[in-house]
């Protein structure tokens, strides 16, 4: 009898042993799902659908043949019309996404219906003291829990199927400019944030949080600190070597404010970092040292963040130049061998292709035109860079790519049925010369350039030719050949991120509000959709009982669409209403009419008296404060006012508004402290200078 009653003991243990192996089987598939995620081409799981981010889509319903049955099957529009660069996020029926000021939605993929929002409220007054516009890329899922980070620094989690918040951790220094305006991405339990802020004198570093707790696991610093405090790292030491000087007290930069991607065969995850702060390589390191890890890509281990390798794309970078662009991950046959590779086409012009266990240099061309370096050396993995290309504070010198870079944050996608990336590049020249009055101020925007010499020429010829030089490309680019298979050129820049799909077809919209689709081995042009509102984001396609469908959000501004004034103006997509634009075959939805909005000149302002002196001043103070918002020229491309359509009555309280905060509600921060009475005024009669330039006379009426 004893032995029996011991026998069923062990049997009710075995079952036990057996349902709790079935369970933690259960919830290690749960975990590895995005790793699997090819097995389920229906949802669209992560940032990049997979975790080596390629943007390519094993559906194929829609494809060559069928493309022009294609129609709008229901869109969705945002309260605000602020930059919209998120991509979607589709899983088991819901799409999850995010608008302006990092706001989550969650809709019903079918049908369109909104499921719920989240708020995360951050202050509208900060606006001010971040880079660039109130934009965010999206969000990440894992086990039911979505987690967004939020533009003032925060990263929280919440529940997928209702929006509930279930935890919220600060993730930046307090009194800080950082930002998130980038995707997180879960490894192994573990959510992987960054930020932004270099040009704000912050100093660079990625984290890892618990996704069930929010406590933070690790932290790497992508650059060295000061050195007298001692350093959190044993790479940290050895970065030191490569800097000089006091660049702690600029805080250095090094953001890593967008891209990653994990290799989950060999553990690997990638961080893309940015640029320095200030840029210019001689006021951040008295011109000595590569600055490791700037403008680099740094491999590290996701349980850690411990250290593997790095490659530098741009050692001692003064142009902006981040390595923070989209990272790809394939393997592909190279000179007859096998190479596990990762890609990259970072500010810096060249396309890169580096083996991604090593971080040893592959290949290496140019995608666009450049001009500070003739080539990258293949024997040291170093650009070498064309004479006199570290700008002072004398002249000011003409560089190719811009700031902005040949490529940025809009994300690339790499087909293995074509072997193609399909690179959202752009034709930019940057003007740099050193800012004289550098110096470190809070939450002040201090990239240590003379800005002023960014501005476009005002006379008509100049502008004439600025539109010659800068375009926008979609380059179909051969990573193996390195060199561009097919090229179609756009009349404007900041078009948007791509999707390539296994129906042979390649995804964007562009600046002038019309999404495409290409056929991928020649760039012909099968199927358009106008869309009336800019786009910059990037698609996604998904599938949901049988029926594929393509999604993208509609929204064109943030950083060029703000700052580039009468040349962003050129496109036909700007300041128009944002959407989130759902397609099938047999779509027949149509967008409601565009509603054309005249804005009048206030005939007072065209008659104030202008002091040319106070107005000349105006300027210096216009591009350093304003202009990123505001636009080049005082003439606005987005959503945020145009200020030449000031009214009198907004004139005659300008200093309120500009230093006392009187609209920080509506995203307008308060320069107090930071300007005075005296340069406000010097603002504002720049402003009416510019208007009356424009406008001519009272009687004249303009529609932006």
């Amino acid at each position: 009898m004893l032995h029996s009653k011991i026998r069923y003991v062990v049997a009710i243990i075995l079952l036990l042993m057996c349902g709790v192996h079935s369970v933690a089987q259960a919830i290690q598939e749960d975990r590895s799902r995005i790793s699997r995620a090819n097995s389920e081409p229906e949802n669209w799981l992560s940032h990049g659908r997979t975790y080596d981010e390629q943007r390519y889509s094993p559906l194929n319903k829609i494809n060559k043949e069928n493309i022009k049955q294609l129609g709008l099957l229901w869109s969705y529009e945002f309260p605000t019309s602020r930059g919209k660069e998120a991509t979607p996020l589709m899983v088991d029926g819901t799409i999850y996404l995010t608008g302006s000021w990092s706001v989550v939605y969650a809709f019903d993929a079918k049908t369109g219906r909104l499921l719920w929002t989240y708020d995360p409220s951050v202050p509208r007054e900060l606006a001010g003291t971040f880079c660039c516009d109130v934009v965010n890329r999206g969000v990440a899922f894992w086990q039911g829990k979505i987690f967004v980070g939020t533009l003032d620094g925060r990263l929280v989690a919440l529940e997928a199927a209702t929006g509930k918040r279930l935890w919220s951790v600060n993730t930046v220094p307090e009194g800080k400019s950082y930002s998130i305006s980038g995707a997180p991405r879960v490894v192994k339990g573990k959510v992987i944030i960054g930020n932004g802020g270099a040009e704000m004198s912050v100093r660079g570093f990625v984290s890892a949080y618990d996704v069930d707790t929010g406590e933070r696991l690790w932290r790497f610093y992508t650059i060295p600190g000061n050195p007298a405090q001692g350093f959190e790292a044993p790479e940290l030491k050895m970065a030191a070597k490569t800097w000089s000087g006091e660049w702690w007290k600029f805080g250095g930069g090094g953001t890593a404010w967008d891209s990653f991607a994990y290799d989950s065969k060999h553990d690997l995850l990638y961080i893309g970092v940015g640029n320095g702060s200030p840029w210019s390589h001689i006021q951040r390191s008295n011109g000595k040292g590569d600055n490791l890890f700037l403008s680099s890509i740094v491999a590290v281990r996701p349980d850690t963040g411990e250290y593997v390798w790095h490659y530098q794309t741009t050692p001692k970078d003064s142009w902006d130049y981040t390595a923070t662009q989209h990272m790809i991950l394939a393997d592909m046959v190279i000179d007859g061998e096998s190479r596990e590779v990762i890609m990259q086409a970072p500010k810096n012009g060249f396309f890169y292709v580096i083996d991604r266990l090593t971080g040893k240099l592959i290949s290496a061309e140019k995608y666009t035109t450049v001009t500070w370096a003739s080539h990258v050396d293949l024997k040291t993995g170093r650009p070498v860079e064309n004479p006199d290309m570290h700008y002072g504070s004398e002249q000011a010198k003409v560089i190719f790519p811009s700031a902005l870079g040949g490529h940025n944050w809009q994300p690339m996608s790499y087909s293995p049925d074509s072997g193609l990336v399909y690179i959202p590049a752009h034709n930019i020249p940057g003007v740099y010369r050193q800012d004289t009055e550098f110096g470190v101020r809070k939450s002040y925007w201090q990239n240590g350039t003379a800005w002023v010499e960014s501005s476009l020429p005002e006379d008509p010829k100049s502008i004439s030719d600025a539109n010659e030089i800068i375009y926008g490309e979609l380059v179909a680019w051969d990573p193996v050949a390195q060199q561009a298979k097919w090229k179609v050129k756009f009349p404007n820049v900041w078009n948007g991120g791509i999707l390539s799909t296994a129906g042979g077809l390649v995804f964007q919209g562009n600046a002038e509000g019309v999404f495409v689709a290409y056929e991928d081995s020649t760039g012909e042009v099968l199927w358009e959709f106008n869309s009336e509102s800019g786009i910059i984001a990037s698609p996604i396609s998904y599938s949901l009982d049988g029926v594929q469908y393509v999604a993208v959000i509609s929204g064109w501004s943030a950083s060029y669409g703000s700052a580039a004034g009468t040349l962003a103006t050129r496109s036909r997509g700007f300041g128009k209403v944002n959407r989130l634009l759902v397609f099938a075959l047999g779509g027949t939805a149509e967008l409601p009419p565009e509603v054309n909005q005249l804005k009048s000149v206030d005939p007072v302002v065209l008659t104030y008296p202008v002091d040319e002196e106070k107005a000349a001043k105006g300027k210096s103070h216009y591009m350093h404060n304003c202009y990123f918002c505001h636009g080049d020229n005082v003439v606005s491309s987005s959503s945020i006012p145009d200020l030449r359509y000031l009214s009198a009555g907004k004139h005659e309280i300008f200093s309120k508004i500009l230093l006392d905060g009187l609209f920080q509600s509506a995203g307008m921060p308060s320069f107090k402290g930071r300007l005075t009475e005296e340069e406000a005024e010097l603002i504002r009669q720049y402003i009416v200078r510019k208007t009356i330039m424009s406008f001519g006379s009272k009687d004249k009426v303009s529609t932006p």
